[in-house]
């Protein structure tokens, strides 16, 4: 088996080794792993492409490159270019944090694993909740090292891609606990934390200057019994099948009787 791999916390970053590992095993002794990741961390970026500007990229080693862009920029970087032919499976991650509830809509790993599926590939990204009992673990990545695997064979398994025009993906998000105490695994609809947005916090640099720091909320707080961040708070692996489709199909026909 082929594999890409990508990333958004950059290509020196802790969890893409997690994710390296989780990928050779996968691709077996007689496959092959691609690394297109981002030379710099490019967290917070979405599905953002670099249109009006060209990326450079830098070859570290076989089947490794850097690319100054976005997680999606190294999806296009390695299928246009990069590698001799196309990958079988994109795998996005392992992000430090969790991809759940409204951070999917602003997750750079989101955005590689929606350009791959965009481009008609299978793909998955890959996330590592952080938390109390597991943040100053010495791997943080344990749960996502541990099932990593487990997970991508259950997908693979499934045969659970399908051929539409906005092929489904993937987002996968391993619970904030140590891997022994990883409950298994469930399927999971997005959620949504109302208290939970993103503002801004105004700081004052030495010479007089206003800057200001983008701030998270509470990642600790449930989202509805079922849906992604409930189902990791509980100590499973959630995993959510994703579209790129926006559209709000349940609200279309009241739309419609509304314009008369």
């Amino acid at each position: 088996m082929r594999i890409l791999i990508t990333n958004d916390d950059g290509i020196n970053a802790p969890g893409l080794r997690t994710l390296e590992a989780i990928a050779g095993e996968i691709a077996g002794p007689d496959g092959e792993i691609w690394t297109v990741a981002p030379a710099f961390e490019q967290s917070g970026v979405a599905h953002k492409i670099s249109y009006t500007h060209p990326m450079l990229i830098a070859e570290l080693g076989p089947r490794r490159v850097a690319a100054e862009g976005s997680p999606a920029d190294c999806v296009l970087a390695a299928l246009h270019d990069v590698m001799p032919e196309r990958p079988d499976l994109v795998l996005s991650g392992v992000n430090r944090g969790n991809n759940a509830a409204e951070n999917v809509l602003y997750s750079g790993t989101i955005g590689g694993a929606m350009e791959a599926a965009l481009q008609g590939l299978p793909a998955i990204a890959l996330s590592q909740f952080l938390g109390p009992a597991n943040i100053n673990e010495p791997d943080p990545f344990e749960s996502a090292a541990r099932w990593g695997v487990r997970v991508v064979r259950a997908l693979l398994d499934a045969d659970a891609w399908d051929t539409e025009d906005y092929r489904l993906f993937y987002n996968v998000n391993f619970p904030p606990v140590p891997a022994a105490k990883v409950r298994g695994m469930k399927a999971a609809a997005q959620g949504f934390r109302p208290d939970t947005v993103f503002g801004v916090e105004p700081h004052r640099s030495p010479s007089g200057r206003k800057f200001l720091w983008i701030k998270g909320g509470n990642q600790q707080v449930p989202t509805e019994p079922g849906t992604d961040a409930a189902v990791n708070l509980e100590g499973y692996v959630a995993i959510t099948p994703m579209r790129a489709d926006l559209t709000a199909h349940d609200a279309l026909a009241g739309l419609e009787a509304a314009l008369g």
